[in-house]
């Protein structure tokens, strides 16, 4: 396989038509190996549109997903950044290139591990894997200027929306199969103000709660 062309039509046949147009977010997609983040064993898939799997039942968003998350949360250099769901570090990599410093939550200790690991080889500094629930978020370093899901969840908890500044944005994907939404949450300064983004599928953050089933 050719890896320059294989990311160049990730980037030209699957992202830049998903309208993904901030040049920071193509740039940084050209530049930050993706297949450094990939498990060996799944390597060949590592540019396709697909979520790739990870060790414990996790997976990596699809890279259009991925591109299209990251432009929405419209991250800035001076800004601190929370990411829920590590996974294998590739995310946080993107996030981390862009930002003053990322935290970014794992639940497994196995990825938790493998993030870090492949975070160090990327060289990222500024960016601290903590093994934690994220569904609680991690309140003794809020608040954040922004919060990234990195999976999907049924409904974001109030709990993490109060760990954002004043202005700041909380990304995510919500709700259930077969359709879920990318949304933006935005902290104002009477109330919380919900945004649609756009339709999309995920699989599911570990630790959060679903909503109750009534059986009759």
């Amino acid at each position: 396989m050719n890896i320059e062309q294989a990311r160049f039509n990730m980037i030209e046949q699957q992202i830049r038509p998903w309208d993904v147009l901030d040049q920071g977010v193509l740039g940084l997609l050209a530049v930050v190996r993706r297949e450094d983040f990939v498990p060996a064993a799944h390597r060949s898939l590592a540019f396709m549109d697909i979520e790739v799997p990870l060790p414990d039942g996790q997976n990596m968003l699809a890279p259009r997903v991925e591109a299209r998350l990251l432009q929405e949360l419209q991250v800035l250099r001076h800004e601190r950044i929370l990411e829920v769901g590590a996974g294998s570090g590739f995310m946080a990599a993107l996030i981390g290139h862009r930002a003053q410093s990322v935290i970014t939550l794992e639940i497994s200790e196995t990825l938790a591990r493998l993030a870090t690991e492949n975070l160090r080889r990327a060289g990222m500094d500024n960016v601290t894997v903590v093994k934690a629930d994220g569904a609680h978020g991690y309140p003794s370093e809020a608040p954040f200027d922004a919060i990234l899901l990195s999976g999907s969840v049924a409904k974001v908890p109030s709990e993490l929306l109060a760990q954002l500044k004043p202005g700041g944005r909380l990304v995510a994907i919500e709700g259930n199969e077969p359709i879920m939404e990318a949304v933006r949450y935005t902290s104002g300064p009477e109330r919380v103000v919900r945004t649609a983004l756009f339709d999309t599928n995920a699989a599911r953050l570990s630790g959060f709660p679903e909503p109750s089933r009534f059986h009759f």
